[in-house]
């Protein structure tokens, strides 16, 4: 009678962490596809810099071709990290869905990882789209030798944007809130890099800028285009973007709550 009932009921083995991540995954990215508005506008928005960007004379204006791809690389993956992803993870979670995620068999950081890997993709297929229009318009060369240099920096920016945006959504609970603080920190940051970087609010802000996270990768792209040799500062700029994912990704997995209440 045992073994007939042994041999009837089998325990439910949870799935590896390999194939769980698969799955969700998976699931991640058909929803994507199904509400595709925020990405969309995430990869017309650097687009739309090179366009107004792609004469001469503008080029000169805001720096030169490899300081204007830096700014519309930047300026996706920070719509990308801070009003896509942000708000994506806030919706799921008043809904209810990481509850219910979170009593399948997979492993709960999981949920997460899938999620953040999702993002992770879409940031490079954005900066590729980025580097293709840019080499057309801004008639940027981009050697063998660089490209896997600047993708590799898109990847560190795209971790640096997605753990401020993950200590977002664990300190703030309500969709609403999480959109508009999110709105704020898109153009705050955008600007303070921007305007301060480029000493238009005196020397002091500027020193500030540079330590900003939008200042720090700035840094590191421009040395990587060869604007800029790559010296002490751009070092110290790739250890402060280390720092920042591993402060904000604390924050974020620390305080993260799974539902909205």
């Amino acid at each position: 009678m045992a073994d007939t009932y042994q041999g009837r009921i089998q325990p439910r083995s949870a799935p590896s962490p390999i194939k769980a991540i698969k799955s969700l995954f998976v699931a991640d990215f058909l929803v994507l596809t199904k509400s595709s508005r925020a990405l969309i506008a995430a990869i017309m928005s650097p687009v739309y810099v090179l366009v107004i960007s792609r004469s001469s004379k503008a080029q000169a204006k805001l720096g030169g071709s490899p300081f204007l791809l830096t700014l519309s690389v930047t300026l996706g993956l920070l719509s990308l990290s801070l009003i896509s992803y942000t708000l994506m993870v806030a919706r799921d979670r008043e809904r209810g869905v990481f509850q219910r995620l979170r009593v399948t068999p997979a492993p709960t950081w999981t949920i997460m990882a899938s999620c953040i890997l999702k993002q992770v993709v879409v940031s490079e297929v954005l900066t590729e789209i980025v580097l293709i229009v840019s080499s057309q318009l801004l008639h940027i060369n981009i050697t063998f030798a660089d490209y896997p240099k600047t993708m590799l920096i898109a990847l560190l920016e795209a971790f640096v944007f997605l753990a401020i945006a993950q200590s977002l959504v664990g300190l703030l609970k309500s969709a609403t809130t999480v959109s508009a603080v999110g709105s704020f920190l898109f153009a705050t940051p955008l600007l303070t890099g921007l305007l301060g970087v480029s000493g238009v609010l005196g020397e002091t802000f500027q020193s500030f800028a540079k330590w900003t996270p939008v200042g720090t990768i700035m840094a590191i792209f421009q040395a990587a285009l060869s604007q800029t040799q790559w010296d002490e500062h751009t070092s110290l700029a790739l250890l402060a973007c280390f720092g920042y994912i591993v402060v904000f990704g604390f924050i974020g997995v620390r305080y993260f709550k799974w539902d909205a209440r």
